[in-house]
Order: structure tokens, then C-alpha cells, then sequence
């Protein structure tokens, strides 16, 4: 089994693609030891090779299952000597449609996933992070998480709540010397993200199209400062939590008008 050999260390849900792929790549080219985490093993055996099997840990993991996210905890602890740097909570799965046409068994999946899944690795992580000084917790948040999004009814509630939680949690852990911060990200080419949906993407704006790596920078950002809660991508979305703050019926409507498949 590969050892992280003190070298400082990163665990990483939905880690075979998009955003986590990217992060652990960053990581990895400065020096970190890498947990790599996710349900598509393919994928996962593809990154290890990559990284170069000395340099991380792989294991399948349904975050959404509490007892697969303690074992995955321990792996990763037997091979950093019981330490976490940083945990970053990014897998998520997203499904579009309008709320009384999708099956309510896929609508309590999203929750599963992106809501229970970041507490069940924050509540597993915990004392690996206790552990390590100035460890931080980052979650993937979204950019749906500053005012409810139509046709993403519930993706939207469920980073709300991831949204809610990092800010909660951010001073609840204070007392532990772990640190709490998120990712709002607008649009990001991902394999979540559909051809079809990509070739509506803006080329301008705060919904042009982001490559994932621009996550991977924030979460390497995030950790070496140690004041800011909320990260968005592109910067100019932060604009949308004031909008939804100073008006929101004008906000809702703006929605409205643009809402299409």
C-alpha cells in the first residue's frame, strides 16, 4: 500500500473525472499525497496511473453510504499516519428537468448524494482532520446555490444546504483548528454537463463555459488563505447572492424569462 510518507495530503470524492480529477493532478505536480475517491473504478484506476501508484490511494465509494465513506476514511488514514490536510467534498450528481416531471426516486438520489454524502465524508473525516493542524474542509457548492433555479429544483435546494452547511460548520470547527470554505461554480465542462447543454453555453458572462481546472486552482487557493468562506467561478457570480439578497422577486423573474431546457 502507498504511504503518504509525511508529505501533506488531500481527500478527494468524485475524483475519476471533472473537478476532482483536475484537483488531484494540481495537488499531486505540488508535492501532495492524494486520496482518490469515487464510484467509476475504471476511472480511478486511470488517475492512479497517472499520479504514479506511491503517490496516491484509490477506492470505490458511494458517498451517499456511511459505512463505504468510514472505510474509506480509514484507508486514507492508515496510509497518512491519520492526518487529512484538506477534505474536499466534490462529488455531486445533477439531473434537469422540471420537478413534477422527474421521478421523485431520482430527486431524493441528488439529496442522497450532494447533501447526505457531504455529511456523512465531513462527519467520517472529522477526526482525521481534528488531527492535522490548519486542515480545511472545502465542498463543492454551486452557483444555483444563491437563488432557487428552475428546472434544477432540488440539484439547486441540495447546494443551498452544502452552501449553508460550510457556513456553519465554518465556525462550529473553529474549536478544532479546521478551516470551512466552498466552491459556487457556474458552468464547468464536465462529464455532468451534456454536449447539447454546452453548445447553449454563453462565450461571455458569468455562464461563459470554465474549463475544470479553474475549481482545481480555488481549492489549492482556499487552503493558503484562511479567511474566505465563498469561492465563485467566475468571480463576477457573487453578484448573483447580493442580486438574490436585494430583490429577489425581480431575480426570480429574470429566471423565469430565460428558463429553457
Amino acid at each position: 500500500m502507498s504511504h503518504a510518507a509525511g508529505r501533506q495530503s488531500i481527500f478527494i470524492t468524485g475524483a475519476a473525472s471533472g473537478m476532482g480529477r483536475e484537483t488531484a493532478r494540481l495537488f499531486r505536480e505540488q508535492g501532495w499525497f492524494i486520496g482518490a475517491f469515487d464510484v467509476n473504478q475504471a476511472g480511478l484506476d486511470a488517475l492512479q496511473a497517472e499520479l504514479g501508484a506511491d503517490n496516491c490511494v484509490i477506492q470505490t465509494l458511494d458517498v451517499s453510504d456511511k459505512a463505504q465513506f468510514d472505510a474509506a476514511v480509514a484507508t486514507f488514514g492508515a496510509a497518512t499516519d491519520g492526518r487529512m490536510d484538506i477534505l474536499f467534498n466534490n462529488a455531486g450528481i445533477i439531473m434537469r428537468g422540471y420537478f413534477d416531471e422527474m421521478s421523485f426516486e431520482d430527486q431524493l438520489k441528488i439529496i442522497n448524494v450532494n447533501v447526505i454524502g457531504v455529511m456523512n465524508g465531513t462527519h467520517s473525516a472529522l477526526p482525521l482532520l481534528k488531527e492535522t493542524p490548519n486542515a480545511l474542509c472545502f465542498n463543492t457548492s454551486s452557483s444555483s446555490a444563491t437563488m432557487g433555479m428552475p428546472l434544477i429544483a432540488v440539484y439547486s435546494a441540495s447546494k443551498h444546504a452544502v452552501k449553508g452547511l460550510t457556513e456553519a460548520w465554518s465556525n462550529e470547527f473553529k474549536r478544532f483548528d479546521i478551516r470551512c470554505a466552498d466552491a459556487l461554480p457556474g458552468l464547468i465542462r464536465t462529464g455532468m454537463t451534456s454536449d447539447e447543454f454546452l453548445a447553449k453555453a454563453p462565450t461571455k458572462g458569468p455562464f461563459r463555459l470554465i474549463e475544470a481546472v479553474e475549481v482545481a486552482k480555488v481549492v489549492w487557493a482556499s487552503y493558503h488563505n484562511e479567511r474566505k468562506l465563498h469561492w465563485y467561478i467566475p468571480e463576477e457570480l457573487a453578484e448573483l447572492d447580493k442580486a438574490a439578497s436585494n430583490d429577489p422577486e425581480l431575480l426570480r423573474d429574470k429566471l423565469a424569462r430565460n428558463m429553457e431546457l
